[in-house]
C-alpha cells in the first residue's frame, strides 16, 4: 500500500527525504509501533500529553516528540502527494477488475474479520472525549464518577473537542436527560453504531454506561464481524443487538423502527461506500434518527498519508481506492461532507484533524488527516 515515486526528478537529498516521509505501510507500522496501527484504523497518539495541545512552533523541534497536533503539511509533502496522486490516475485499477471490487465489498470485509477477528482495532475509549453525547445523557456511568481515566487507556487519533463543543454537548445532554426522566421508567435511549466491526466502540460504551435505559444496535454488513460481536463475553441481548445490515441498502435494518434512534455513530465506515451509495446511506440515517437525533462521524481526509502511499493499480475512481485486502476507502474533504449531509441535516461540527507523526530515530515524517463531524436531524422535519 505504499506509494511509488519517481526520484529522478528530485535531488538525492530531497528524494531521500520524501522516501522517509512516505515509506511502505509495513515499514511504517514496524518502526512506529502504535503510532500507525494498520491500514484500516489510525494509530494512537502520545497519551501522556493533553490531547490536541502539542503544537509545533519551530520546525527544528519537529523530532523532539512523537506527534504534533494541527500541523499543515510542508511543501515537500504536498509536492510528493501531488506526484503520487498523478501516478494513481495514470495507473488505476484495470477496468475489468473494477466491477469485481465494487460488487462484492462485504466479501472482502468478511475475509478481513475472518483473518483478524477482534485483534486488529483498539477499543475506542476516546469516544468519551470527542463524542461525549454518547455518555452525558445519563449520570449512571463509570466515567461520571471518575471510575476510568481516558488519559491512561489510549486514544486512537482524535483531539478536536474544545470548551464550546463541551458546553453545547452538556446542555444537549441535560435536555435529553430531562426528557427521559419525564417519560416512563423503561424509556430507552437508543444508540446505533453503523460499521461496528468487532465491537471496539460498542463494548466500551456498554461497559461504561450502566443505565438500564441504554440499548445499542451494532450493525455491520460483514456477517463475520457481527458474529464476532455476538461471541464477545460482554454481549448481552438485553442491552445490545448485533445486526447484519448494509448502510446503503434500500431497506432499514430488521426490527429497528424509523425515527427511533437517538444517536448514530459512523467511525471510518462511510469511506467504505461507493460515492453512488452516499445518497441512500444519508437517507437511511435520516429515517432512523429521531427528530433532533445526532449523527457522529469520523473518517479519512484528503491527502492523508494512507491515500498518498498507495501503489499503482489501486485507484478505482477519484479519491476512491482499493486496499491490499480488497476493501475500499474514500478520502473526503469538508466541503464534500457539507454537500453530502447538509441537504438533510443541520451541521453542528465539520472539522479537520491534522496530525504530524514522526519517528525520531529515523527522522520520518508522516502527515495524517481525518475529518470529524456532527450532524443533527432537525426537530421540525415537516
Amino acid at each position: 500500500m505504499d506509494g511509488n515515486h519517481n526520484s529522478s526528478t528530485l535531488g538525492t537529498g530531497r528524494a531521500e527525504s520524501l522516501k522517509k516521509q512516505a515509506s511502505s505501510a509495513v515499514e511504517i507500522s514496524q518502526i512506529t509501533g502504535a503510532q500507525l496501527a494498520g491500514s484500516n484504523d489510525p494509530g494512537a497518539p502520545d497519551v501522556h500529553s493533553k490531547f490536541g495541545s502539542r503544537l509545533l512552533s519551530a520546525e527544528q523541534d519537529v523530532f523532539e516528540h512523537n506527534a504534533w497536533d494541527h500541523v499543515e503539511p510542508d511543501d515537500e509533502y504536498l509536492q510528493y502527494a501531488e506526484q503520487q496522486i498523478r501516478m494513481h490516475h495514470e495507473h488505476p485499477v484495470p477496468t475489468e477488475k473494477q466491477e469485481f471490487y465494487n460488487n462484492t465489498p462485504a466479501a472482502f470485509w468478511n475475509s478481513f474479520y475472518n483473518n483478524n477477528q477482534n485483534k486488529f482495532f483498539k477499543d475506542r475509549h476516546w469516544l468519551r472525549i470527542e463524542f461525549a453525547e454518547l455518555f452525558e445523557w445519563t449520570t449512571d456511568r463509570k466515567s461520571a464518577s471518575g471510575g476510568h481515566a481516558d488519559a491512561s487507556t489510549g486514544k486512537e487519533d482524535v483531539h478536536l473537542a474544545d470548551s464550546s463543543d463541551i458546553a453545547v454537548s452538556k446542555s444537549r445532554g441535560i435536555a435529553v436527560a430531562s426528557a427521559l426522566s419525564s417519560e416512563t421508567s423503561d424509556a430507552k435511549f437508543r444508540i446505533m453504531e453503523v460499521g461496528c466491526g468487532a465491537g471496539n466502540a460498542v463494548f466500551p460504551l456498554l461497559a461504561d454506561v450502566s443505565d438500564p435505559r441504554l440499548f445499542v444496535y451494532a450493525c455491520d454488513y460483514s456477517k463475520v464481524a457481527v458474529d464476532v460481536v455476538k461471541s464477545g463475553e460482554a454481549y448481552d441481548e438485553n442491552r445490545c443487538a448485533a445486526l447484519v445490515w448494509d448502510l446503503s441498502s434500500t431497506e432499514l435494518p430488521p426490527n429497528v423502527q424509523p425515527g427511533s434512534i437517538d444517536i448514530m455513530l459512523m467511525v471510518f465506515v462511510f469511506s467504505a461506500l461507493h460515492p453512488s451509495q452516499w445518497s441512500q446511506a444519508v437517507e437511511n440515517a435520516y429515517r432512523l434518527l429521531k427528530p433532533g437525533g445526532l449523527l457522529l462521524f469520523r473518517d479519512y481526509g484528503r491527502n492523508d498519508l494512507a491515500q498518498v502511499r498507495f501503489k499503482k493499480s489501486r485507484l478505482l475512481e477519484d479519491n476512491l481506492y482499493i486496499r491490499g485486502d480488497g476493501t475500499r476507502v474514500y478520502f473526503f474533504t469538508n466541503d464534500e461532507l457539507a454537500d453530502i449531509f447538509g441537504t438533510k441535516f443541520e451541521i453542528e461540527q465539520n472539522a479537520i484533524d491534522r496530525r504530524l507523526i514522526v519517528n525520531r530515530k529515523r527522522e520520518l515524517k508522516m502527515y495524517r488527516v481525518w475529518l470529524q463531524a456532527k450532524f443533527r436531524k432537525p426537530i421540525n422535519t415537516d
